[in-house]
């Protein structure tokens, strides 16, 4: 079964190659959707896969890339939407 979520990075994300990272990452895992700064200095993400594919990726955006001080992640699933690849928006 395959799902969708959207997941808001809080704390110094954005200069550290959150982005790049979390796509690396996505990729790795076969998840599909995006990844973008937002103007509040927060990272939004939308990624769609199974249930563990998007646990794995959650874990992952706690740590983030090494340069990276994440303070929260709050995420909401969102209705299911088709994407191809994984893009930085």
């Amino acid at each position: 079964m395959t799902a969708c979520v959207r997941y808001r990075i809080m704390g110094r994300v954005q200069g550290v190659s959150f982005r790049f990272a979390t796509r690396q990452r996505a990729v790795e895992l076969g998840v599909t959707g995006w990844v973008r700064n937002l103007p509040d200095g927060c990272v939004e993400v939308l990624a769609c896969g199974t249930p563990q594919q998007l646990d794995s990726l959650a874990e992952w955006l706690w740590r983030g890339p090494p340069l990276a001080r994440v303070a929260d992640v709050q995420q909401q699933t969102v209705p299911l939407e088709r994407h191809t690849g994984f893009a930085i928006v």
